[in-house]
């Protein structure tokens, strides 16, 4: 294997390690961690200083090593993680992460804030633990190896040593342990072979068939056993009982295999950190962790396989083509009369069913849980309530709801921005929220939830709410909208949107720079989504971005609009109805309505706003699409009849074609012909001046029934 190969391996393994660091941390700032949260952590910074180590990252290693120290001590119970000590313990999880993005990018760290981080880790430690790191340099250590004829006595240990499937997933090697016990007594080993299967060729090569019972004899205490098997606990099952020994020993100087050191009890693994050189390995204060909880359980990494994102997305083309191929049978034998043939029909049905299957399995393979994304929004809070001054609490929601990893990370910026806006503009000063009777520190929700065929992602604030006239004035001062023009509560809120529109009151790091919230709606509808916002003033806001599962399969409604035959997408669609004549009316010359449980909502007739007819057509011939759009809460899409519903390959246009009005992709139908997919909020978005959710109110005092 080659050197980028491995190092790329340390750090796919940093990404595990760090998503273990942070939810550690999160656990012991919240106070639902134990020990067991903080060994985790430990073992965390720990796997990624020595690995580091290994590849010569020295910035990486003298942060890892301060860090480490300081989780050390609240492990051994002389430090206690209080309200004090864990901003910057979370703080220094964020710093170490920066650390492995910027050697794995071979980029230069920032080191003023690596600088300032270890200043305030040093805070916490002893005047020998603070002090300066020395130069990283190898040195042959001391250890005991038996003699009979020196004098010292020394104790027996009887060790039951038995590894999880875990162990190995890891890398773990036995060998490395039993070579580091050696190393410190004399070692009888003997392996238990009961587990292996008679017939090796059935045998799962990734389980764990072997385990040994250790018998060692050393004038170590069991603490510095137990520090071998230190960093692989939670991997194995291990039990350490004393017996009768009588042996005596020698001390010998012999050079440590690199390949030890990382096995190794802390203290003896890298010597130029305290620049000692014992007669034997260190006795550790560290207490016998308790054996794995039901929390600990949970923490235990299933059965990974990495795989190039490449060879992913060329499987997940591959089953699209499958799902095209699926269709042009499907047409075939409908076009050659045979579709009433009862056996031909059951196997189309079988073929189909196991081509969605297929689908949505390979779908799985790329889906990701939001986790790791608001891990990242947990960082963003923390940096900008240090930035603002004001005290937020951030609260999570959905973590497991599992998306699209290409969705996941083309949400981190439009988030970014939304949680910063959310601290800076809508969370009030401490004084403020006293003065109002809310609680001193403002609260953040971040949410995401499948629903109806979409993902559904809330930001909440409790703070302030939009000052909606305070909007609309900044609107009209900057040109956005006339003085005259009668505005919506909707419509005052959708002005956050509009490019340059910007309420701070001064240009800060955080905002007031008049590129926003515009970017953040552009960044969203490129992904198929929309974002609608509700807000009470006082109370707070919730702004909601929905967005669909994929960005490669949907479901869709094949529909004829004109001459052409179209998709629109079915998470749009929310009811299609037959109008009759006494449900249409008519606001002005060419603006119809539908009547609909007492509300009137606007019509589109597909074929006109997207250039297949001149001018509208009778609309009780045609059929109506209700669908839920961006600017307008609801929508009726006219269309002359609906084909067929079904899933559809998602092929992108934008390469080729650049942004098409109203258009968001296209698709190959059964017949091979190439179907327009629709884009309902890039077609109500380019004529909503003319669209108005009207109130009836409005309708009889124009008194314009029309016949249309």
């Amino acid at each position: 294997m080659s050197g980028n190969s491995i190092r790329e391996i340390f750090f796919q393994e940093c990404e595990d390690l760090s998503d273990a660091l942070t939810d550690g941390l999160n656990e012991m700032a919240d106070g639902t961690g134990d020990e067991e949260t903080v060994n985790a952590v430990f073992r965390a910074v720990h796997s990624i200083k020595g690995s580091g180590g290994a590849f010569g990252l020295e910035d990486l290693v003298g942060f890892a090593h301060k860090f480490e120290t300081v989780l050390d001590a609240i492990r051994s119970h002389t430090l206690a993680a209080d309200e004090k000590l864990m901003p910057v313990l979370q703080r220094s999880g964020d710093v170490l992460i920066d650390l492995i993005d910027a050697a794995r990018n071979e980029e230069e760290a920032n080191h003023d804030v690596v600088a300032s981080t270890k200043a305030a880790l040093a805070e916490f430690m002893t005047e020998e633990e603070a002090a300066p790191d020395e130069e990283f340099v190898f040195e042959p250590m001391v250890l005991a190896i038996p003699d009979a004829q020196a004098s010292s006595s020394k104790l027996g240990y009887k060790i039951s040593f038995s590894p999880h499937r875990s162990f190995y997933e890891v890398g773990n090697d036995p060998l490395h342990l039993l070579k580091s016990l050696e190393g410190i007594g004399k070692l009888v080993v003997n392996v238990n072979l009961e587990e292996v299967p008679e017939d090796l060729d059935e045998s799962d090569w990734e389980s764990s068939y072997l385990s040994w019972v250790l018998e060692l004899e050393t004038s170590e205490g069991e603490d510095v056993i137990r520090a071998v098997f230190g960093f692989v606990e939670d991997l194995c099952d291990i039990s350490i009982d004393p017996m009768d020994a009588g042996v005596t020993g020698r001390e010998v100087e012999v050079d440590m295999a690199p390949e030890l050191q990382n096995v190794m009890p802390d203290d003896a693994q890298n010597v130029s950190e305290d620049k000692v050189n014992p007669t034997a390995l260190p006795n550790s204060k560290k207490k016998a962790e308790p054996k794995a909880t039901a929390s600990s359980a949970a923490r235990e990494s299933k059965a990974t396989l990495r795989v190039d994102l490449e060879r992913v997305d060329r499987l997940i083309n591959s089953v699209g083509e499958l799902i095209i191929n699926q269709s042009v049978i499907a047409q075939r034998i409908s076009d050659a009369g045979l579709g009433k043939s009862d056996d031909i029909q059951v196997d189309l049905e079988d073929y189909k069913h196991l081509a969605r299957e297929i689908q949505e399995g390979v779908m799985a393979i790329r889906a990701q849980p939001v986790k790791p994304l608001f891990q990242r929004m947990a960082r963003i809070v923390r940096e900008v309530t240090t930035a603002t001054g004001k005290k937020v609490q951030l609260i999570t929601r959905g973590e497991g709801t599992e998306v699209d990893k290409t969705l996941v990370e083309r949400l981190s910026d439009p988030l970014t921005h939304m949680i910063r806006n959310a601290i800076d503009h809508g969370i009030e000063d401490e004084q403020t929220r006293n003065s109002t009777g809310k609680p001193p520190a403002g609260i953040i929700e971040l949410s995401a939830e499948h629903r109806s065929g979409n993902v559904l992602i809330e930001i909440t604030d409790d703070g302030a709410g939009l000052n909606r006239e305070r909007i609309r004035q900044i609107a009209i001062d900057k040109g956005i909208v006339s003085s005259e023009t009668e505005l919506t509560t909707a419509e005052i809120d959708q002005l956050l949107f509009e490019p340059g529109f910007s309420t701070a009151k001064e240009v800060t790091n955080l905002s007031g720079r008049g590129v926003g919230m515009d970017v953040v709606k552009t960044a969203i509808a490129s992904l198929g989504g929309r974002i609608g916002i509700v807000s009470t003033p006082g109370k707070g806001s919730t702004f909601s971005i929905t967005l669909p599962l994929t960005l490669a399969v949907m479901d869709g409604m094949v529909v004829d609009v004109g001459s052409q035959t179209m998709v629109v997408p079915i998470a749009s669609v929310f009811e299609t109805i037959k109008p009759n004549t006494s449900s249409i009316f008519s606001i002005g010359v060419n603006n119809p309505v539908l009547k609909v449980r007492g509300e009137y909502i606007p019509i589109v007739d597909l074929a006109v706003a997207l250039g297949q007819q001149s001018k509208k057509t009778a609309l009780e011939d045609k059929v109506l699409l209700l669908v839920a759009t961006e600017k307008i809460a609801q929508c009726a899409f006219a269309v002359d009849g609906i084909s067929d519903q079904r899933q559809v390959v998602i092929k992108s246009l934008q390469g080729d074609y650049g942004d098409i009005l109203g258009i968001s992709a296209a698709t190959i139908l059964g017949d091979g012909k190439i179907a327009l997919i629709v884009d309902p909020d890039g077609i109500t978005n380019a004529i909503s001046a003319n669209l108005t959710n009207a109130s009836e109110e409005q309708i009889y005092q124009r008194k314009e029934v029309a016949h249309v």
